[in-house]
């Protein structure tokens, strides 16, 4: 029975989500987010039953007792403290994004996001108090709710025939559950200006302190883990960091996230010494993301500084710009090595083997075209198709090519619509009353520079930075038009 328990909890799981978004706030939206939340551990426990970590933890009693007594302890916390300041819910979670701990899952070591678990299952029991005897308020889902639903329900069904089932019930419970009740959780909240003022305090403080961690592995030429990227840097010229993080390119993601949130604010700042801070800041954060050598990143950077002066300034020109920029940048990939022709074997070293990965997922998807291997089977769907068995593999590191390959026309129908969707419910109505204009500008730069990112290294969905963008854009655009001084 127990794939069949499998399957049938993750369709529960995903139509718990798909619930918690679209019912009003009320006892039944709560106990949706209850089921999801509470299934999450269960599936992951079953899928792992057998594997050595879990077999530890079952040959070890008093350690499970634990590690329940002090999840219990720091959710009952969390919840107290939420139930007394509701402003420190939304803090909380934003300030817990980057932080993930390092679990054996599967047979690899997996880094994962504990803390925001625990924090988002704090915040699940707050709103259930909250909401347990009040009425259900009026709640009128948005398009961009029906898409959110609609991709994580056709992700679970997906998992069904995917041939690697495990993989897609593990991007489901530690991916789609949490950040889509996250949604749902900063999706009523209202983001008022002192409210996004102390996000832009979280999250400069932390990324500060990570480009001091990255300064530090720098200077001395060590880093603090991630074997792989230990001896990558014993072959280049140059030497990457990661800070916290596990990999370079996260971390400089999350930093070209945090510059163009700040360059934002920066660009309607009023103060003289908020100017000052923030120029302070956004030069310290790009001297860390200097240091992470990522061109993933410096793309998403780009990608959101164009949005900015769209936004700011002049739509038509800042095309202009962009338009000549990708042509210059297409010619020189184009022409490297100097043959005048394509030169793929260079292109695909310079994309650290990105390139034949990219064109593996096209076959795939020319394979299956339709239905595609299922959720979250493109490792074990590229292992069994490629002729090279010893390169590691578990993504194509492009978005939209790793859905094609996985879950086909259908999924990719749906990965379209959902960004379609997005950007018009962030950039709708932008330039007119400037209300909250420069927060509502750093959330559609930022999900443009987010979007960039992923289209070279994935994560999409997987990047709870994702959901909480579009919570806070959707939120901001639904919030009434009303002129603001600053």
């Amino acid at each position: 029975m127990s794939d069949f328990l499998a399957a049938a909890g993750v369709l529960l799981a995903a139509a718990a989500c798909a619930a918690s978004i679209l019912i009003p706030a009320g006892r039944l939206r709560s106990l949706a987010m209850v089921v999801a939340i509470g299934l999450f551990p269960i599936l992951i426990l079953g899928d792992q039953w057998h594997t050595q970590q879990i077999v530890d933890l079952r040959d070890h009693g008093s350690r499970i007792v634990a590690l329940l007594v002090i999840g219990a302890v720091v959710v009952g916390a969390l919840v107290l403290a939420f139930r007394r300041w509701p402003l420190l819910m939304p803090l909380a979670i934003v300030a817990a994004l980057p932080f993930r701990v390092p679990l054996h899952a599967g047979g690899d070591t997996a880094n994962l996001l504990v803390p925001l678990y625990l924090v988002i299952a704090a915040a699940v029991v707050a709103t259930l108090l909250r909401d347990w005897n009040s009425p259900p308020s009026s709640w009128s889902p948005r398009p961009l709710a029906w898409m959110l639903a609609a991709f994580v329900v056709l992700y679970a069904i997906q998992t069904l025939y995917s041939g690697d089932f495990s993989k897609g019930l593990q991007n489901i419970c530690f991916f789609l559950v949490p950040f889509t009740v996250a949604y749902r959780l900063l999706r009523e909240v209202v983001w008022d200006r002192r409210l996004l003022t102390l996000v832009l305090v979280v999250v400069g403080v932390e990324a500060a302190a990570f480009v001091l961690v990255g300064s530090v592995e720098y200077l001395t030429r060590s880093l603090f883990w991630n074997d792989q990227v230990i001896r990558s840097n014993e072959f280049h010229t140059y030497f990457r960091v990661n800070s916290v993080f596990w990999d370079p390119n996260v971390y400089g993601r999350y930093l070209a996230l945090v510059i163009v949130v700040a360059m934002a604010a920066l660009l309607w700042a009023r103060d003289r010494r908020a100017f000052a801070l923030l120029t302070a800041l956004v030069g310290l954060l790009w001297l860390g993301l200097a240091e992470t050598f990522s061109q993933s990143s410096f793309l998403a950077l780009l990608a959101g500084l164009a949005v900015l002066a769209a936004v700011r300034w002049s739509w038509r020109w800042t095309l202009g710009v962009v338009v000549v920029g990708a042509i210059g940048a297409v010619l020189v990939v184009t022409l490297v090595g100097g043959s005048g022709k394509v030169n793929f074997s260079r292109l695909n070293i310079d994309t650290s083997g990105r390139a034949n990965l990219v064109s593996g997922g096209i076959d795939l998807f020319g394979e299956r075209p339709i239905q595609g291997y299922g959720s979250g089977s493109f490792q074990a769907a590229y292992s069994d198709h490629r002729t090279n068995k010893d390169i590691p593999v578990s993504v194509s590191h492009t978005e939209p090519v790793t859905i094609a390959a996985e879950q086909g026309l259908l999924g990719l129908f749906v990965y379209v619509a959902l960004i379609v969707v997005a950007l018009w419910t962030l950039a709708s109505g932008i330039r007119g009353p400037p209300t909250l204009l420069a927060g509502r500008a750093a959330v559609l730069a930022a999900f443009v520079a987010l979007l960039v990112h992923t289209m070279a290294y994935a994560g999409f969905f997987e990047d709870p930075i994702t959901w909480v963008l579009l919570a806070v854009g959707a939120s901001l655009a639904a919030a009434p038009r009303v002129r603001d001084s600053a």
